[in-house]
């Protein structure tokens, strides 16, 4: 067993099981949802429109709530919950919601109202006439949901504060039911305005799941702003630099979604889906372990627990490594395969299939980068350090941006799609941003046990060494066979591969899975 392995990484990892399943079953609805929406609707105009209309509100809800609220308002109220001090915990979870509220209120409205401009000259500068007056339609509709997400942010934030991860990871599965609900009831007499009206009931969907575990913890609601709280300007204080940080990576999706908009049509979809398709890799793989480790770094750090929370740091970035590694080739090498597969039917035709499939391919290259980030970030949060990873991210985005403008030009003179450029740009900015955030932490907490990561990375690779030739060989095996087979056959042979090259290192992660597994069954 790894020296760095202790009872918390224990709890972590069964936190983080629970979590990672609670993110498939949530990533599998999901996708079922981009697989109805893919064959329903015509990529080039419709689904371009659609993706399009839902960066601001996507943009909104990640600037003021979401992932940015959550790592703000964590670290506050599980200092309070560790001093067992209630009252003062829902006093600022009471104030924040009321806040949140208003807020979000506030900015669906302006975005609906300045919506014609925002498409006109930002989102869809590229697109027709036409086009921009349906992306205009549907993004009116779509703010309505930042509201709802909003105040989901905040209940996951109290929920995971109580070590209650399963109804949080759950939840997005609710918003993706709604998006189905949409195209399969509401579009058939309202069309494409069906499924965005489906994207505004899976946010309350997504809100509502989460009302019976919050009221579970008999927390007490109080009707203030708290604008004389500490407390509450503390959690708005740490906000302010992770919401110009994600105004930053915003920015760059943007410059992204107005440079799609004067490529090939279905370029804005097929960034999209790629992104997305790779999102759901690193959702299960990272999102799981760093959801379950951050209300640990949060007590470690608030009892002084440096040693303690420098191993937690350690076992999850090994764990993620081990993951994202070999999910990063399997992603590349079955991008066509797999893109066929899941979409290539109805309105998808085998043009959009290369589009999306080159678009993952890139996007994919970054995955071990945006898996290692998303548990790096937690434990800046977690130390009440929001501007170091925000100013190192701004600056890494920033650079993409400017990677954008030279990768797009750069494959189009070559012969290749240009909006794979795009996506390597988004790759290469992480891979600096993580290496740079490593770094810093690195220094501040003197060492991250780099020996034990540089093992659980030599392991990863020569394991995926192995995956790869077999992946190869199954796919020269299996030729011009359906497409299903090859990707689910792949998944199959790649995992068992990987697998047993893990036991033949006798990696200790391994060991701890099948104890914990047999814990489980025992019971």
């Amino acid at each position: 067993m790894s020296e760095t392995e202790t009872k918390p990484q224990h709890n972590i990892a069964r936190a983080a099981g629970t979590v990672m399943l609670a993110f498939i079953v949530s990533q599998l609805t999901g996708l079922t949802a981009k697989i109805l929406i893919a064959g329903s609707f015509s990529a080039g105009v419709e689904l371009d429109a659609f993706y399009a209309a839902n960066r601001p509100s996507e943009t909104l809800v990640t600037i003021m709530a979401g992932g940015i609220l959550v790592s703000s308002f964590i670290p506050i109220f599980v200092k309070f919950l560790v001093k067992e001090d209630r009252g003062s915990a829902w006093k600022l979870a009471s104030a924040t919601a009321n806040l949140i509220l208003v807020l979000t209120s506030l900015l669906a409205g302006l975005a609906a109202l300045f919506a014609g401009p925002i498409v006109q000259y930002i989102l869809g500068a590229g697109f027709s006439p036409d086009k921009q007056a349906l992306t205009v339609s549907l993004l009116r509709i779509q703010t309505i949901s930042i509201v709802f997400f909003g105040l989901s942010g905040l209940a996951v934030g109290v929920l995971n504060s109580h070590q209650k991860f399963l109804m949080p990871a759950l939840a997005p599965a609710m918003y993706q039911l709604g998006q189905i609900f949409g195209v399969l009831v509401l579009a058939p007499s309202m069309g494409i305005y069906g499924l965005a009206w489906g994207v505004v009931l899976g946010s309350g969907f997504n809100l509502l799941v989460q009302i019976p575990s919050l009221l579970k913890l008999k927390g007490r609601y109080i009707p203030t702003f708290g604008l004389h709280n500490p407390s509450v300007g503390e959690v708005f204080r740490l906000m302010g630099p992770r919401m110009f940080g994600a105004a930053v990576v915003q920015l760059m999706l943007w410059v992204n979604t107005l440079l799609a908009s004067h490529m090939a049509g279905g370029s804005v979809f097929s960034l999209t889906s790629g992104f997305s398709l790779m999102i759901m890799a690193q959702a299960a793989i990272a999102q799981s372990v760093a959801t379950a480790v951050m209300p640990t770094f949060s007590a470690q750090y608030a009892q002084g627990k440096l040693d303690e929370l420098r191993k937690t740091l350690t076992s999850a970035l090994r764990g993620v490594i081990l993951l994202s590694v070999p999910a990063t080739a399997g992603l590349i090498l079955l991008s066509v395969p797999l893109v066929t597969f899941l979409y290539q039917r109805g309105e998808f035709t085998a043009g959009t299939t290369k589009l999306v499939a080159w678009a993952l391919t890139w996007y994919a290259a970054g995955l071990v980068f945006h898996s290692v980030l998303e548990v790096l970030v937690r434990a800046y949060y977690a130390m009440h350090d929001t501007k170091t990873p925000v100013l190192v991210g701004a600056a890494a985005m920033t650079l993409s941006i400017g990677l954008s403008l030279v990768f797009a030009p750069l494959f189009q003179r070559i012969g290749w799609m240009p909006h794979g450029g795009l996506a390597l740009a988004v790759s290469v900015s992480t891979a600096l941003e993580v290496t740079t955030l490593f770094l810093i932490m690195r220094k501040r907490l003197n060492g991250i046990h780099g020996p034990d990561i540089a093992k659980g990375f030599g392991a990863a690779a020569l394991g995926t060494l192995s995956m790869i030739a077999a992946l190869v060989f199954w796919m020269r095996a299996a030729g011009s066979a359906h497409a299903a087979l090859t990707t689910l056959g792949g998944v199959a042979i790649g995992g068992a591969v990987y697998t047993a090259g893990l036991v033949a290192l006798h990696i200790p992660e391994i060991g701890s899975v099948v104890q914990m597994v047999k814990r489980r069954l025992s019971r």
